[in-house]
């Protein structure tokens, strides 16, 4: 399985702040759901998070990072940020937005910063893994080693 991989922009970002990490690659074509891709890795499911952006009714755009088995609780989530509710971006703004798209979306390397949420669930683990930038592609770092490429906070975020 780790096998010499291309590099994603995601693990050339963090190559430049001296991070280590692990990458994984995968067949995106056998693995549809963040479940699935954490199966096909062999690693537990409650340590691989997706990225999710959204909208809040002010304009402003924020990332939440959760467990791909979970749901983003929005009242929650919008609680969080001090907006009234969000929404989630619609697939075809992503890309415009973040230069990712939909299922290779990374809180790392995004073309701007947007305040961003981790769930509190990532502090059980050492590493948490979550998408390279690229479908097929994941990474797997330190929650310490990420606060030193953006601030992020931890919240309760799920279902």
């Amino acid at each position: 399985m780790q096998k010499e991989i291309e590099k994603t922009n995601v693990m050339r970002i963090l190559e430049q702040h001296n991070i280590n990490y692990i990458s994984y690659s995968y067949d995106s074509s056998k693995a549809i759901s963040g479940i699935e891709v954490a199966s096909i890795l062999q690693v537990n499911p409650e340590m691989v998070f997706k990225t999710l952006v959204t909208v809040g009714k002010s304009g402003e755009h924020y990332v939440f990072v959760i467990p791909v088995a979970q749901e983003l609780d929005l009242k929650k989530a919008a609680s969080v940020v001090e907006e009234k509710y969000i929404e989630m971006v619609k697939s075809k703004e992503l890309l415009p937005l973040t230069g990712y798209i939909h299922g290779g979306c990374s809180p790392i390397g995004m073309k701007k910063f947007f305040k961003t949420t981790i769930d509190e669930t990532a502090i059980l683990f050492d590493t948490i893994l979550f998408s390279a930038g690229k479908i097929g592609f994941q990474v797997e770092v330190s929650l310490d080693d990420l606060q030193t490429i953006f601030p992020f906070t931890l919240q309760d975020l799920t279902k």
